[in-house]
């Protein structure tokens, strides 16, 4: 060893006794960047909800302090979570205790159902598990609906629930479920419950529709419920046969990623799903999930 590579190395040595190892560290590796999908496996649907989040970054990445937040769940049937019609309702309490922890003012939850609300809401499950949550449960109110212009490619306007349009920030919160008109209704799909007026007429042009509303409302984070889902009769069953485990929750910030890993979760490839090439091509996301930062984790 020559002199002048010995008093390097005396250097070095000298840092590393002063400073520790990380002085004569070279530069620090940049972290990893977050995945746009996170798909969570396990027993507890709270547990797996929580987890998805946390592999995102967590709530405060999404929810700002002092946010007017809606949660917006399929509460669109008057059925029990094990019928696997509604979202779970121990995901929508966790999503609203999320949001609060966070930080925001307040956590709505919100949807224009099918059968009657009231009993919707109460035997979904969800009414109860939001209240407990420290939420707001809110009804449709006829003078909370104003005609939107939606400058789609179907829908030009149509009437939006107003509680929904005026909030910070919109988590959309589906569960995964067979549909007689569309195969699957998944995330995408799910906004039909953000609207009002004479929706059964969305069904002229149902790919078109969905991809216009998905446009339109643009979520801040979508959680789609796969604990349980159904696989017949959909889209409000009736029967535990119709309905599987899957004991998983996908969360996203690609609402149309979201949407074909629900997809595979039937026996469905995402390309059989005409709406999902639609919003690609409109620019709402990739169903190509070779293409998409994808987490999984079993707990």
């Amino acid at each position: 060893m020559n002199r002048r590579d010995f008093i390097k190395g005396a250097a070095a040595a000298g840092l590393a006794l002063r400073f520790g190892p990380r002085a004569t560290a070279g530069p620090a590796a940049a972290p990893a960047p977050l995945p746009v999908l996170a798909a969570v496996e396990g027993q507890s649907p709270a547990a797996i909800t929580r987890s998805a989040i946390e592999l995102l970054g967590g709530m405060k990445a999404f929810v700002g302090r002092g946010d007017k937040v809606v949660i917006k769940p399929n509460i669109g049937w008057d059925r029990t979570p094990e019928m696997a019609a509604c979202t779970n309702p121990e995901v929508v309490r966790t999503l609203v205790e999320l949001v609060l922890d966070a930080g925001a003012k307040k956590a709505v939850v919100i949807d224009n159902s099918t059968n009657q609300a009231k009993r919707c809401y109460v035997r979904s499950g969800i009414q109860e598990a939001v209240k407990q949550a420290g939420g707001d449960m809110l009804f449709v109110d006829a003078y909370r609906v104003k005609k939107m212009p939606l400058r789609g490619e179907w829908i030009k306007e149509w009437d939006i629930l107003l509680d929904v349009i005026e909030a910070d920030k919109i988590i959309n919160v589906p569960i995964a479920k067979v549909h007689s008109f569309c195969r699957l209704t998944l995330g995408l799909k799910n906004w039909l419950g953000a609207t009002a007026g004479a929706r059964n007429q969305f069904h002229q042009s149902l790919d078109k529709t969905v991809v216009d509303l998905a446009a339109f409302f643009k979520p801040r984070l979508t959680v789609l419920d796969a604990y349980r889902i159904l696989v017949r009769n959909g889209p409000q069953g009736g029967r535990l046969s119709d309905t599987e485990m899957r004991n998983t929750v996908v969360a996203g910030t690609d609402p149309v990623a979201v949407d074909a890993f629900g997809a595979s979760l039937f026996p469905v490839e995402p390309r059989e799903l005409p709406y999902l090439e639609m919003a690609r091509a409109r620019g709402l996301g990739e169903y190509d999930l070779g293409k998409v930062r994808l987490e999984k984790r079993k707990i």
